[in-house]
């Protein structure tokens, strides 16, 4: 039987809301290959949806994180330290913040929590995970975000998060720069949408899904198990040259203009 890619490989899985996340479908492929996993869920209102899948999947070990709590940060990297050990990978897969009225109405309007919010929830988490993670994080790991098109060009109904996407991007490009002496990589996968949690707090998103479908070159939409393979390439020794990059899975879509 052939090893997996991930065979001897542990690494901590941030954000899986539901079975539907894309932080799940990653987290099955990199079990497919090999790895042992960590999780970190959000809080009560998700514990009863994820644990039973945490331990279906074999994991021991999964901690409750309020990623606007630096205190409850820090604890659950010094317990994942002592209970997991070291890592050779990071998920992050968290977003959220604005009010969904934000994200309707005009950027301009925005308050100032709700861009404050946004920016710790979905900017500032993955820079605080990596700088806990990174004295458990070997040579040669691999960190990754999840990003989105609207970080890039202006988007209907993003508003805040496509601001917050854009300070995630360039935040990669920071990190990468501040690991890459000790080979560790940082890279952002930017997926086509898909019908998750966080995704349903847009406003008319079924519009948008057929809006990509149309204009995406290869006329389709991106499928969970493609952005999971593409997860699978930039957390593993596959892409050991590639890091500070923004990785589109969206059939093209962004090629268009």
């Amino acid at each position: 039987m052939s090893k997996g890619l991930m065979e001897g490989k542990k690494g901590l899985i941030m954000g899986v809301a539901n079975d539907k996340s894309i932080a799940w479908k990653v987290a099955e492929k990199l079990k497919e290959q090999g790895a042992e996993l960590a999780f970190s869920y959000q809080d009560e209102s998700v514990k009863e949806k994820v644990v039973p899948l945490f331990e279906d999947i074999g994991s021991k070990h999964y901690y409750e994180l309020n990623v606007l709590d630096d205190q409850n940060f820090e604890d659950v990297f010094e317990r994942i330290k002592d209970e997991f050990g070291s890592l050779d990978f990071l998920v992050h897969s968290i977003a959220g913040g604005p009010d969904k009225d934000d994200l309707k109405g005009l950027y301009l309007d925005t308050s100032r929590d709700n861009f404050i919010r946004s920016m710790e929830i979905s900017v500032y988490s993955f820079v605080k995970a990596v700088g806990l993670a990174s004295p458990i994080l070997k040579e040669g790991s691999s960190a990754i975000t999840m990003t989105y098109y609207g970080g890039e060009k202006v988007l209907p109904n993003y508003n805040i998060m496509g601001v917050a996407k854009a300070a995630l991007e360039s935040s990669v490009r920071y990190l990468a720069k501040d690991l890459g002496q000790r080979e560790i990589r940082v890279n952002a996968l930017s997926p086509g949408p898909v019908l998750t949690r966080a995704a349903s707090g847009i406003g008319d998103f079924r519009t948008l899904l057929k809006d990509f479908s149309q204009r995406a070159p290869m006329k389709r939409l991106v499928e969970k198990e493609e952005i999971a393979g593409s997860a699978l390439y930039l957390l593993s020794e596959l892409s050991s040259g590639v890091s500070g990059e923004i990785l589109h899975v969206d059939c093209g879509y962004n090629i268009m203009g």
